[in-house]
């Protein structure tokens, strides 16, 4: 039992450490968008569902000698990918698509040793069931959990604020060379125990085998469990940061449920979480739609724990009571791996084709009142009105949440950055168009003739952003560059001689931006966009002497963490001629943002004053913006020193390496 616990608690911490840790390495290269997070999730899906395959096979189908040969062959060759070390040549070139460099990416730094670590808990079980028989293995299972949820909530929190990547890197290497040598003690030990007569076994063992309608039940199970993971954490990472806290607590209460389902059976009561089920929904109903608490952080991340905790409780513990005798495990565990890729996959790849909008959470959730209701009625006669209303009910409140976005939405368009829709408010001279991105306004415009060219918004005369394009304007022609398109706004401060050029990664926000606004149409300065992400555009292109460089790279609300570490900073200020001014956009909902660039600033002997910009009638925040430059005199123009004061400067610099956003968050 110890060897068996040690190799389970192992190799399912190193399982679950590794996935913030290759997903923190290409953040750099592939930007903040939720869906990146996502992509990596259906990926180790996909290895953890190759893993179990392969763990049902060699048992079935292989002596324990040869079965310890493989096992042992593919353990040295999963050597090879150590270091696992991100390769700069997976950096994308900002036209090929995403999704398939990243899963390439992932499959050439962590692709067999993720396999083995996945096959390692069904192995290990199966073995244990064959040294200790009548024995349940199960309880490793939920050991294997354990380990993985610690690996989870430690990584955000233990590791990587106090220790860089490349660190990060080495320990968690050593740590797969010491797992591999138990996993070959244990496979030799397993290779000395007598071989077992599969067909003797099945006609002992009194209990029936798993039927057609077992195996579907439990692929459907895990990925309605899938989904509503997935789903949730997409919901936080696109108006948040894309960061392993984020990432982790999501998955870690997945893992809870887990362990509490096949731990304790009595910790799982369907009437209880079915309460509690329809309780929350109502709360994040509620979180959702009332002002002072959708930009609430807290509130948020308490009624999204829940959801998950709540959801995957009801999925996971009919799971557990569905669980067959022993010697159907692996083929259990890989019914529930399959279920969980499936679930990614219906996240990651059919949902961004087929839906308009991030309806995703909205149909897990419906599914889980639907599951509920069936659940209910299990056992008594059948009701075709019951189960037209268990089943039609949810579908029901689905179709009007999408015909409500539809009748808001002038334009809707979704794609791998995100959804993006085209809405018109306000009356009057009021009347503006926006462009939104997740549930942020990412740009505006006045629609009447006479105040369509005013730069609206974030980008108006009074905000940071104006503020830096006019004082460097008052010099002659202007060299300007903006990372973030948006609507264009920042356009319609340009003049004959001027040039524009902005830098975009999503291609749909350059469509809408030609499209459905003026501002690059109606601009007198020369105008260019660049495809791409500007970090890796800006690295391969020669030096743009830019007057103004203004940083609005926006995910939803998140802000991509490697567009604010040190190594950013060297290729903005490459770019920035001598006087010029590197403008950031910091408005944020969640995170404190100025004092992370004036670290930047410090810790490369800029000059940086913070700009607020608020509504004179109400109060309200409209943007705020921290402005760095090498040249205090700058700075110290009439209309930035005015309206400015020095940008605070707390904690380290962030680095490609080393960044902690947990610390800038709003509590």
């Amino acid at each position: 039992m110890p060897l068996h616990a040690a190799a389970i608690f192992l190799g399912s911490f190193l399982l679950f450490l590794v996935q913030p840790l290759v997903a923190r390495q290409m953040l750099p290269w592939f930007g903040g968008a939720a869906s990146v997070w996502t992509v990596c999730m259906v990926f180790f899906q996909m290895a953890l569902l190759a893993g179990y395959a392969y763990a049902h096979l060699v048992i079935r189908y292989l002596a324990p000698t040869p079965r310890a040969v493989l096992h042992l062959a593919l353990l040295t060759l999963s050597l090879l990918w150590l270091p696992i070390t991100a390769d700069a040549s997976w950096k994308p070139s900002g036209e090929d698509a995403p999704a398939p460099r990243i899963l390439l990416f992932l499959l050439a730094t962590i692709g067999l040793p993720f396999a083995l670590l996945a096959a390692n808990g069904p192995l290990a079980q199966a073995w244990f069931a064959r040294a200790k028989p009548g024995v349940s293995p199960y309880r490793l299972f939920a050991l294997s959990n354990l380990a993985s949820l610690l690996a989870l909530l430690g990584y955000p929190v233990l590791l990587e604020p106090w220790l860089a990547t490349a660190g990060q890197v080495w320990v968690w290497s050593g740590l797969y060379i010491v797992f591999a040598i138990v996993l070959a003690v244990m496979a030799f030990l397993d290779s000395r125990l007598p071989a077992t007569d599969a067909r003797r076994d099945a006609t002992t063992d009194a209990t029936p085998p798993p039927t057609i309608r077992d195996y579907l039940l439990w692929t459907g199970l895990a990925a309605l469990g899938s989904v509503l993971l997935l789903a949730v954490t997409n919901h936080l990472t696109q108006d948040v940061a894309s960061f392993p806290l984020l990432w982790v607590v999501p998955l870690a209460l997945y893992l809870v449920t887990f362990i509490l389902c096949f731990e304790r059976e009595r910790a799982y009561r369907l009437a209880l979480y079915a309460i509690l089920f329809i309780a929350i929904v109502v709360c994040f109903a509620v979180v959702r739609g009332v002002p002072g608490l959708k930009d609430s952080l807290p509130a948020q991340l308490v009624v999204s724990a829940a959801l998950v905790f709540v959801g995957c409780m009801i999925c996971h513990g009919e799971l557990a009571s569905m669980r067959p005798a022993a010697r159907h495990l692996t083929g259990f565990y890989l019914t529930v791996a399959a279920g969980g890729a499936l679930g990614g996959l219906l996240v990651g790849v059919a949902a961004p084709l087929l839906l308009p909008n991030y309806f995703e959470l909205d149909i897990a959730l419906a599914a889980l009142v639907g599951l509920i209701l069936l659940r209910i009625r299990s056992g008594k006669p059948a009701s075709p009105v019951f189960t037209a209303v268990a089943l039609g009910g949810p579908l029901l409140l689905i179709g009007a949440q999408f015909f409500k976005e539809s009748a808001e939405s002038v334009v809707s368009s979704r794609n791998f950055y995100g959804v993006l829709r085209l809405l018109e408010a306000g009356e009057g001279d009021e009347r503006e168009r926006q462009i939104v991105h997740g549930t942020i306004i990412h740009g505006r415009q006045f629609l009447s003739a006479e105040r369509r060219r005013e730069a609206a918004g974030y980008y108006r005369r009074e905000g940071g952003g104006g503020r830096a394009v006019e004082a460097r304007m008052e010099r002659g022609p202007a060299r300007i560059g903006v990372v973030g398109l948006g609507a264009g706004a920042l356009a319609a401060y340009g003049r004959p001689g001027d040039t524009m050029r902005f830098y975009e990664i999503n291609p749909a926000v350059i469509a809408m931006a030609r499209r459905d606004f003026t501002y690059l149409g109606d601009s007198k300065a020369t105008i260019e966009t660049v495809l791409g992400d500007a970090r890796l555009v800006l690295e391969r292109e020669t030096p743009q002497r830019f007057d103004v460089l203004a940083i609005d790279a926006f995910s939803g609300d998140a802000i991509p963490v490697h567009l604010l570490t040190l190594e950013a900073l060297d290729v903005y200020l490459r770019h920035l001629a001598p006087d010029g001014i590197l403008a950031f956009h910091v408005s944020n909902k969640f995170l404190v943002l100025p004092p992370v660039v004036g670290a930047l600033a410090k810790a490369r002997g800029l000059q940086a004053r913070s700009v607020g910009d608020r509504d004179p009638a109400t109060g309200a925040a409209i943007s705020e913006w921290v402005l760095l430059s090498r040249d205090a005199a700058t700075l110290a123009h009439v209309r930035i020193a005015t309206a400015s004061t020095e940008a605070p400067a707390r904690g380290p610099a962030w680095t490609d390496d080393f960044a902690t956003p947990l610390l800038a968050l709003k509590w």
